[in-house]
């Protein structure tokens, strides 16, 4: 096995305290269950936010090339604060065929109980998920409803639209305006460099110069 350390403050890291306790809790379950503990790594400093460290990405790439058969963590808020993060470790251990072993919330993958720990922990995850997904698309639905615009607001410099203005004035089609801004290479309203004659005709219905 190989254990996972973390402390996520350089003062915790100096105290020593965090991490010999985490440390201690690892090697007595290793003992207690006939584990060899070959190796632990440590993420002194690092915020459990994200599974992008330095010591953990060592661990899941000597995981993931069959150097150990599991990982062992003495709590979950060590190895991860997001349960979605979470539950992508327990997927990756999986699909590799490895263990996971986090000792304060009784998930083992190496048991069939602590697998199901593992699984309802996952089912939750996807039902957060799913209901944040839900709730943001109910809002949207509202705000369309309500007749608000979404996206960013289209923008366009000051002589784009005095061009616009200008040949608008001089009954010129959208057609001719389009290919007048393309040509003096002015960036379009969403960054492009090209212009179309229906966004010359939004545009004009903006500035009041054409009317629908």
């Amino acid at each position: 096995m190989v254990g996972y350390l973390r402390v996520s403050t350089d003062k915790q890291a100096d105290s020593g305290a965090g991490i010999e306790t985490q440390r201690c809790s690892i090697e007595r379950e290793c003992e207690r269950r006939g584990w060899i503990l070959a190796e632990v790594v440590t993420d002194n400093g690092h915020s459990g936010k994200s599974l992008d460290r330095p010591g953990l990405n060592e661990a899941r790439s000597a995981l993931a090339a069959g150097g150990y058969d599991g990982l062992v963590c003495a709590k979950l808020d060590r190895l991860s604060r997001s349960v979605k993060d979470f539950c992508e470790l327990v997927e990756e251990a999986r699909r590799q065929g490895w263990a996971m072993s986090v000792l304060d919330c009784q998930v083992d993958t190496s048991t069939p109980v602590g697998e199901m720990v593992a699984n309802v922990l996952a089912s939750f995850a996807q039902f957060e998920r799913r209901m944040i997904s839900q709730r943001t698309k109910d809002a949207l639905a509202v705000k369309r409803a309500q007749g608000i615009r979404l996206g960013r607001p289209p923008t366009a410099s000051s002589r784009a639209e005095e061009i616009v203005a200008e040949m608008a004035a001089k009954g010129a089609t959208m057609e001719a305006t389009a290919a007048r801004l393309t040509a003096e290479g002015l960036p379009a309203p969403r960054g492009g460099a090209r212009w179309y004659p229906s966004t010359v005709y939004r545009m004009a219905l903006r500035l009041g110069v054409r009317k629908p």
